[in-house]
């Protein structure tokens, strides 16, 4: 008989065989796919990514962008439930992508992006994939321009690259929209979307974008805009949030997180009903070694420091101020790359 067409486990429906193998840890389901074609097809496959999330056998893991001392981009990742924690190099980046800096960096399902980036006067369209059940990277469609530095987001199942500064042949005032299932770009054009990003996040179904304004039109150096893909509508985002949006940011259950890193390291939290931001944490710069970047998983806060040094809190400890109590760390690498961007992915 084929090996197609065997049992997945011999003795059991496949059905049976299915709900076993999604059971088993994610840190070993490459050794899974080390027993048969049949197994790493299933383990590749949309079905298995589909019941572990049905049946709430998901596991998260955080993917971080880095940088070296000699521009040399990284890519690596951690299992933040792992007994013993550590970052992992994630080898075969893509060789075009080895030495860009400003690359969109996002996740949507069980694939990773990399948007754009090269540089400001040579920025490219170029996009790459990483599948993590198969380990590996492949080209998908390109943008319609340029980007570097972008603002990228995903929402209901496609993932936006907003704005972005490029080069003069790009269009700056733009973004454009990635369907996963067609592996095609849709581009749009307003004159509210924003070139020079900072920082974005997803909150209340609207993607919020913080902005670099020019020092002789405003009296602050940032200001946010807020896009709504579901209308299609721009507006400038509320004043009293945006003067606290001081650093990287992230969305844990409905509420906005900033590390705020302009004078020391302060995380601070946005309570929408009264308008205000308030200071959750004070952290030691020694523990953090910042510039960090923050990703989250539940209600845990991983503050990813250089070299992938990481602090974790707790936010549902964060009822009142000063509330909130560094758990655990994960020690980062020898070295002291720059961390760029961090995203989480649940597979």
């Amino acid at each position: 008989m084929e090996e197609n067409q065997m049992s997945l486990i011999c003795g059991l429906p496949d059905d049976i065989a299915l709900s076993c193998l999604a059971r088993v840890p994610r840190k070993y389901h490459a050794v899974l796919k080390c027993v048969s074609k049949r197994w790493r097809e299933l383990v590749c496959s949309d079905e298995f990514y589909d019941y572990r999330r049905m049946h709430s056998l998901s596991e998260t893991w955080i993917y971080a962008l880095c940088c070296d001392k000699y521009g040399k981009i990284w890519f690596y990742v951690v299992d933040p439930n792992e007994s013993q924690r550590r970052w992992k190099c994630v080898p075969g980046l893509p060789a075009r992508a080895l030495n860009k800096t400003g690359m969109g960096f996002e996740v949507l399902g069980k694939k990773v992006y990399l948007l754009g980036g090269g540089g400001w006067l040579e920025a490219t369209n170029e996009a790459f994939c990483y599948d993590v059940s198969r380990n590996s990277w492949t080209q998908v469609a390109y943008m319609s321009t340029a980007r570097y530095d972008s603002a990228c987001q995903v929402y209901d199942g496609k993932i936006y690259a907003i704005g972005g500064l490029a080069s003069t042949r790009s269009d700056p005032y733009s973004w454009d929209v990635f369907d996963p299932h067609t592996n095609c770009w849709e581009f749009h054009s307003n004159d509210c979307a924003v070139p020079e990003v900072e920082d974005s996040v997803v909150l209340d179904g609207k993607i919020y974008i913080r902005c670099q304004a020019s020092a002789s039109t405003m009296s602050s150096p940032f200001y946010a805009v807020v896009y709504e893909p579901s209308s299609g509508m721009w507006q400038r985002a509320d004043a009293d949030m945006v003067s606290g949006w001081q650093g990287p940011a992230v969305v844990v259950d409905g509420t906005l997180y900033v590390l705020d890193q302009s004078s020391g390291t302060k995380l601070m939290m946005w309570q929408k009903d009264k308008r205000e931001w308030v200071a959750v944490k004070r952290l030691s710069t020694l523990l953090t070694k910042p510039p960090c970047q923050l990703a989250a998983i539940g209600k845990k806060l991983f503050i990813v420091g250089r070299g992938l040094s990481t602090v974790v809190l707790d936010t549902s400890q964060t009822g009142s101020v000063e509330g909130a109590m560094v758990g655990t760390s994960i020690p980062g690498l020898i070295t002291a790359d720059k961390v760029l961007n961090c995203k989480c992915q649940t597979l």
